[in-house]
């Protein structure tokens, strides 16, 4: 089975990790162009270039303020990797509990460990 275009799909264009890494720093508010590459220690067409990707799935928007174009986050298009994710949360949630669990009993004295005065 052929693999979706990068530019075509979310899955795809956040399996790069400097595209997540963009994300996440759109996450605390719009940007623009030059702050993402001070930030991330890239080189702007780089930065640019990941940009593109992200726009063409939607997971970024644009407007010109001035001579400046802001980046902002589109939160909305990551929404089917949430719904996908989440369908493993239960079992997660299971296993974090089984080791609530095991880390509650380590955290139990042993019986004969009183722990008095010697």
């Amino acid at each position: 089975m052929a693999r979706a275009a990068t530019t075509t799909d979310v899955f795809n264009a956040v399996a790069e990790p400097r595209r997540r890494q963009i994300l996440d720093v759109l996450a605390g508010g719009e940007r623009p162009v030059n702050d993402l590459v001070r930030v991330l220690g890239l080189a702007q067409p780089q930065v640019s270039k990941h940009l593109r990707v992200l726009r063409a799935v939607g997971a970024v928007q644009v407007r010109d303020q001035g001579r400046q174009r802001l980046y902002r986050l589109n939160g909305h298009a990551l929404k089917p990797i949430h719904d996908w994710v989440r369908h493993y949360e239960r079992s997660w949630s299971e296993r974090f509990g089984e080791l609530d669990v095991v880390l509650e009993e380590f955290q139990q004295p042993e019986p004969g460990d009183g722990g008095g005065d010697e």
